[in-house]
């Protein structure tokens, strides 16, 4: 089987000190972190953006988002791996790209999730922009029917951009068109992107369930959950500008009235008791833009410490 990742460059080796394996063809693990730097660029100067260092900045704070991988962990009730030795929790590094070949690195990664959910595990995708989701779905198509639940300040239902189908803008447009996709929640929309009045008309027609921020902060996270299917599989994108800025300011297009993180965790925590989280990740963080303690990036670990610690509570990976 080709190579289809690659270790992290510098820092941490992986993310919250979980094992290292680069070698996905025979891989059996419960929960694997996999990082997708690249996205399908708008033009030349965005094939390699700001949101392509996100995977490393996010590994690197390891230590600031779990001091210790056996300490109690109030947001879990319990250490990260809730003390259980018989789970394998590995880091697959990032995807490779091919200069020579620009999209390339959107067919790796669908091998990749592809291979990583063949081993019975949990994938945790560190993006990269949001178009990284497109490809991470259609690795799923023999896993559905898939709810998609997706947090963002955006709608992301542009049909294409430049003439690019598969960019930032149309993760969610492209998910529509998956068979496997049956159902789209979307949380935390707010202010403007690059959705036109027609795009919102298309994703109405679709079925969206369309849940602005204002209307989150009205009704509140259990209100929104009881909307979501019981019993579904569920793929989570989050991405950071969804949440509040005030917790995720290294993004590219902020704006104030976004998710707390106290309505992420509920989120994270109730479609883990719905029915069965089978995917997640965390896209469009800009490490530059960060604070001086990186908040964005820590703030995105507790998000995946919570999806780790809630599904090993559920029984995800009792054997």
């Amino acid at each position: 089987m080709e190579k289809l990742t690659s270790a992290p460059r510098t820092g941490h080796a992986t993310l919250l000190y979980s094992e290292l394996v680069t070698d996905l063809e025979n891989l059996q693990a419960d929960i694997a972190i996999l990082g997708m730097p690249f996205g399908s660029a708008y033009g030349a100067r965005s094939f390699t953006n700001d949101q392509t260092n996100a995977p490393q900045a996010i590994r690197d704070v390891t230590d600031r988002i779990v001091r210790a991988p056996d300490h109690y962990d109030f947001d879990i009730d319990g250490p990260l791996l809730q003390g259980r030795s018989d789970i394998r929790f590995v880091d697959c590094g990032d995807v490779i790209p091919d200069l020579k070949n620009p999209g390339d690195h959107y067919r790796r990664v669908e091998l990749a999730v592809r291979q990583i959910l063949k081993g019975g595990g949990l994938p945790i995708i560190l993006g990269g922009d949001h178009g990284v989701t497109t490809p991470v779905l259609r690795a799923y198509s023999e896993i559905g029917p898939i709810t998609l639940v997706h947090v963002d300040a955006h709608l992301d239902w542009r049909d294409e951009v430049n003439g690019v189908k598969d960019g930032l803008s149309s993760p969610i447009r492209r998910a529509s068109e998956m068979k496997h996709v049956v159902h789209i929640v979307q949380i935390g929309l707010r202010a403007q992107g690059s959705a036109r009045p027609e795009d919102y008309e298309v994703a109405k027609q679709y079925g969206a369930d369309i849940i602005t921020a204002y209307e989150l902060h009205d009704v509140g996270m259990d209100a929104v959950l009881a909307r979501i299917p019981d019993g579904g599989n569920y793929y989570l994108s989050i991405d950071a500008d969804g949440m509040d800025p005030t917790i995720m300011p290294a993004v590219d297009g902020p704006a104030p009235g976004g998710m707390t993180f106290i309505q992420a965790r509920k989120l994270i925590h109730g479609l883990v008791k719905k029915g069965r989280v089978v995917g997640m990740d965390i896209v469009e963080i800009q490490p530059s833009k960060d604070n001086a303690s990186k908040l964005t990036c820590v703030t995105a670990g507790r998000l995946i410490v919570n999806l780790i610690g809630s599904t090993i509570k559920a029984g995800y990976f009792d054997k």
